[in-house]
Order: C-alpha cells, then sequence, then structure tokens
C-alpha cells in the first residue's frame, strides 16, 4: 500500500498577500485625484483588514479602530491623535489636515468617533478607509457614509474555493485539492480562522506520491481559535439540548431525521443557529467545527453509546456512489453532496475503489480535473493495482497537457475510445456524430458545420448541465467558426472564464486561446500581470505611469476578451494549438 512520506517542512505564517487583485486597485484608486475615500464592508474574517493594509502600504496614513471595551468612551478611537478634551468641531479641526486616514472595525466606534468620521467625509480634506463588518450593528453615523453617498461602498464576499486555494498555495505550497477544500469548508471562508488552521496542521502534511503536493489526513486539531470560535455551543446549551448537539456530532457525516430527535430542544438550537434543516426534514450541525470540538469533550462511554457502526457509513458510501453514477448516466454532472465519502478521506480512513473512480470521474467530467486525480489517487492508496481509478488519472493526465500522456494517440484509435465524445473534443467530429446522443450529438453537428452560434448554444446547455470544461471547449471552438468579430470576442470571454475554474485543463480545443494581436508594449505589461505583478509594481519595472500601465491592461483586456488579470495567466500558459 502506498503512504504518504511525513514532510517537516514549517510554514511561514501569516502568508503573503494573494488575490483580490481588482478590489486591491480600486481601494487604491479611491486614494488618488479628488477622490474622498471608500468604505470596505464583509463578514468577519474575510480579510477586509488586509486589502487596506495592502493598498496604503509604503504611504504615510493615521490610523484608528473601534473596540468593543471602548464605545462608552468618547473618542476613544481616535485617543492617540486628539487632545484629552476636544469638541467635535476641535476634532475635525485637527485632523483636517491628515492626508489618509484609516479606520477599522468602524461598527465599533462610539458615538462621538463615529461622528468624527462622518463629518471628516462631509468636509472631504481627509481620504478615508473605513472598514466595517457586515451583520453588525454600527453607529448610524458610519452607516450613513455609504447610505448618504458620502463615500463608496466596496463589499467583499467571503473568498471562493478557487481563491482560498490560490491562498494557500501562496502561505503553504501546493496542497492537495481535497486538503484545500476541506480547509475551505472547516474555516467557511473566515481567513483568520483558516491561518490558524493551517499553522496547526503544518505538522500534520505529508508528501503525496508523484505529485509536489501535500495532504492533510486525520482529527481536526483543537486549537484556542478553535475552541473560542465554537465556545457557545458547550457555554449555552442546558442537558437536554446538549445531548441532542451530541447526537447531531456523532452522526456525522450523516445528518439526523427529525423524527428521531427532541423536537423542543431541535426548536431552541435552530433559533439559536447551531442547527440548520432542510427541506427533507433532516438535521446538521450549523458549522463544521462544532462536531469535531463535541466529540472532543464526550466521555469515553458516552462516545461509545452515540457512535453509529461502520455499516451505517458502508450503505450511504454506496449511495453516494450510485448517485454519481446515475447523475453521469444522465448526462447532468450539477454539483451533488457527497459528505460521507469527503469525511472518509478527511479522516483518513482507505477510500473503496469502486467508489473513489466514480467520484474521480464526476469531478473530471465537471472540470474539477485536480480533484478527480486526487480522487483517483485515494482509490490507487488502498488498491494500487485497481485499473478503473488508474484509468481516470491517466485520463486526467491527458487533459492537464501533461507531456507523459499522449493526447494525439486518441485520433489514431478512436476505434478503442471508451468515449466518443473525446473525437469532438479533439476536432474530429465526422468520425463519431453517428454513434452520439443529446447535447453530445449537437456538439458534433455544430462543430462539423462550423456554426458559431449553434456551438455557444450547445456551451450553454453543456455548462447547465455541470459540464464545465466540455462547455469551454465548444466555446473555443466557436471562436474560429464565427463570422462576427464581435461574436468571437463574447465567444473567447465566457471559453475563458469556464477554462479557469477547470484547475488548470489543457486541451486542443482550448490551445487556440492565444494572447492574439497585440503591441509589444501590452504584451510586455500581460506578461507580467500573468505573472503576479501588481500595476504598480509593473510602473517601477518598466518606468511608466500606473495610470498608463492600466489603460494598456484595459485595452488589453478589450483584445483578448479577457475581464480581469485573473485570466491572463491562463491566457499566456496556452501550449501552442494542435492541427486536428
Amino acid at each position: 500500500m502506498t503512504t504518504y512520506e511525513r514532510d517537516a517542512t514549517t510554514l511561514e505564517l501569516p502568508w503573503p498577500f494573494a488575490g483580490r487583485e481588482d478590489e486591491l486597485e480600486l481601494v487604491r484608486r479611491a486614494l488618488t485625484g479628488g477622490r474622498r475615500g471608500i468604505v470596505v464592508t464583509g463578514p468577519a474574517g474575510c480579510g477586509k483588514t488586509r486589502l487596506v493594509t495592502e493598498a496604503v502600504r509604503g504611504t504615510d496614513c493615521a490610523r484608528a479602530a473601534g473596540t468593543p471595551e471602548s464605545r462608552a468612551l468618547p473618542f476613544a478611537a481616535f485617543a492617540h491623535l486628539l487632545p484629552e478634551t476636544v469638541t467635535l468641531h476641535r476634532a475635525v479641526q485637527l485632523l483636517a489636515g491628515v492626508r489618509t486616514l484609516v479606520v477599522d472595525d468602524a461598527h465599533l466606534l462610539d458615538d462621538a468617533s463615529a461622528a468624527l468620521v462622518h463629518q471628516l467625509a462631509v468636509h472631504g480634506r481627509t481620504r478615508l478607509l473605513v472598514v466595517a463588518t457586515d451583520g453588525t450593528p454600527a453607529p448610524g453615523a458610519v452607516s450613513r457614509l455609504w447610505t448618504g453617498e458620502l463615500l463608496p461602498r466596496l463589499t467583499l464576499e467571503p473568498p471562493a474555493q478557487e481563491e482560498i486555494a490560490q491562498l494557500l498555495t501562496a502561505g503553504a505550497g501546493p496542497l492537495d485539492p481535497l486538503t484545500a477544500g476541506r480547509l475551505h469548508r472547516l474555516s467557511q471562508g473566515d481567513l483568520r480562522l483558516l491561518r490558524d488552521l493551517l499553522g496547526a496542521v503544518r505538522g500534520r502534511l505529508t508528501h503525496v506520491p508523484g505529485t509536489g503536493e501535500r495532504a492533510w489526513r486525520g482529527p481536526v486539531p483543537l486549537t484556542t481559535a478553535v475552541r473560542e470560535r465554537t465556545a457557545r455551543v458547550l457555554d449555552r446549551a442546558c442537558p437536554r439540548e446538549r445531548e441532542t448537539l451530541d447526537r447531531l456530532a456523532f452522526a456525522e457525516p450523516l445528518p439526523l431525521h427529525l423524527d428521531d430527535a427532541d423536537i423542543g430542544a431541535l426548536e431552541v438550537l435552530e433559533s439559536d443557529g447551531l442547527i440548520r434543516v432542510d427541506d427533507a426534514g433532516t438535521v446538521r450541525l450549523a458549522h463544521p467545527l462544532h462536531g469535531p470540538v463535541l466529540r472532543a469533550a464526550v466521555g469515553r462511554l458516552r462516545a461509545r453509546r452515540l457512535a453509529r457502526t461502520p455499516d451505517v457509513y458502508a450503505a450511504a458510501l454506496d449511495a453516494e456512489s450510485a448517485a454519481l453514477a446515475h447523475r453521469i448516466d444522465l448526462a447532468d454532472v450539477r454539483a451533488v453532496p457527497t459528505p460521507v465519502g469527503e469525511w472518509l478521506v478527511a479522516e483518513g480512513r482507505t477510500l473503496p475503489c469502486g467508489y473513489a473512480a466514480v467520484r474521480a470521474r464526476f469531478a473530471r467530467l465537471r472540470g474539477e480535473l485536480r480533484d478527480a486525480a486526487a480522487w483517483a489517487r485515494e482509490g490507487l492508496r488502498g488498491t494500487p493495482s485497481d485499473a478503473s481509478c488508474q484509468d481516470e488519472l491517466d485520463r486526467v493526465s491527458a487533459w492537464l497537457g501533461e507531456p507523459a500522456v499522449d493526447i494525439r494517440g486518441a485520433l489514431d484509435a478512436l476505434a478503442n475510445l471508451a468515449d466518443p465524445y473525446d473525437a469532438v473534443r479533439l476536432g474530429a467530429p465526422e468520425k463519431v456524430i453517428d454513434r452520439l446522443t443529446g447535447v453530445f450529438a449537437r456538439h458534433a453537428d455544430a462543430l462539423t458545420r462550423a456554426d458559431g452560434p449553434a456551438l455557444d448554444e450547445v456551451a450553454e446547455e453543456l455548462e447547465r448541465r455541470g459540464f464545465t470544461l466540455f462547455a469551454a471547449e465548444a466555446h473555443a471552438q466557436a471562436v474560429g467558426a464565427h463570422r462576427d468579430p464581435r461574436a468571437a470576442r463574447h465567444s473567447r470571454t465566457r471559453a475563458v472564464a469556464l477554462a479557469r475554474r477547470c484547475q488548470g485543463a489543457r486541451t486542443p480545443a482550448l490551445s487556440g486561446l492565444v494572447l492574439g494581436e497585440l503591441t509589444t508594449r501590452q504584451r510586455q505589461i500581460v506578461t507580467l500581470a500573468a505573472a503576479g505583478l501588481s500595476n504598480r509594481q509593473i510602473a517601477e519595472r518598466l518606468t511608466l505611469s500606473i495610470r498608463t500601465v492600466g489603460n494598456h491592461l484595459y485595452s488589453a483586456y478589450a483584445r483578448l476578451g479577457a475581464n480581469d488579470r485573473g485570466a491572463l495567466p491562463w491566457l499566456t500558459e496556452m501550449p501552442e494549438a494542435q492541427p486536428a
């Protein structure tokens, strides 16, 4: 059996700033010209303070912050900037000479400090960067900054899984996608909690054989931050509610049915936001960290009474596998919940190769290529000789364009293809058009006729069904089929956007999405932007103004059919087009 080798390398925390490039530029622009500043809001832990800190790095600015303890003290947030006794009018006069003022945790400001920030925004002589957390009460003077249109508002959403993976790679090196996905689920987009969890598991990361990635399997480390986040689960529940919480904790990854639980206790727990009840009448804990904390606090005898037997999980895993296979047969691979398989992998249990192969195929068809490879490797851990998992791993390698796999060889052996649709994706639809049905047959027909609009319609249908990579390829094929340049640019934009979600796919259909006709300067700037340099860094390297760099990038986006700089690495790293 293959084992993961322990890696003793330590992690550097906190990690470097990564992602949110467009938001960073937006905040920086709010500090230029005659602009008055900006308000940045979002849920706790989504990276608001880090974004603003990065935006003002290297500039001269004053800082203030609200705290829960000082909300009753007038001008407490500005005590280090103002005299001991001061009126609002005098405070505005004193701070009007400050060029840039960063106000963090503005929702926690005392009323006098909030009024001061509001008046500074009205006067407009001080540029303000105001940070506030959504979902918490804020002084009226703070909320009127954006509702009264004194300052523009930038609302940050919790980072998506792709952004979390990028951040983890920047801070810890490549992690296998199952580890990155697990950390994303556990942190729920809270970057402070994510950093704490990653720091706690750094000594438990192991090398994944055959890759440059590392993985984490096993129990969740119960750090101080984790316990603090879940303290109210343990502290507020009465014995009756605690019994229900413990039962839910030991039911994971499966839910409890309403009929099997104390309805009165559930009603209290639901009103407290500690559980979630779905339309099917099943109940789960509200946060993925609640279960590990609750289980850790239970004694051995109680755990033995509440724990479910292995056969229950085996039956549930079989049901998940059957559901995935059925969706594949229906040519509909939209995401379905698979908590049992994810839980078994997270706990380091051996995954049946049959389930692993189906799960890998489902992920591959969705365009989640690195996920698919990880699932196939999990199956091979338990059964190294399993042909189905090895076949999935080989297919993923081909779709990732790895040199060890000969994609072109598939065209020389179409009669032996397990999936005739591969021929359509490789640009030879006429060889298999009679062997396909449904949307796949329509794709072959549109490609045979070089019908751009029809290819776009097929791509949209494929996207609706969850076939993200196939949709990207159909849009890419439509680029060359369109006679209208505007339609071709739209197809390219959609192809790039979808391909970016496919975890590094490098297929022949996508190889046509090349940089196109850019000027020498545009190509130079695009290449640096694709390498991760900010507009400011590019300007310094090329001795240009930041505005000039931004203008060149804007023109390049229009020519490339890209919406933002996130598409640039994908476009610039495409292989040369291969003739069909």
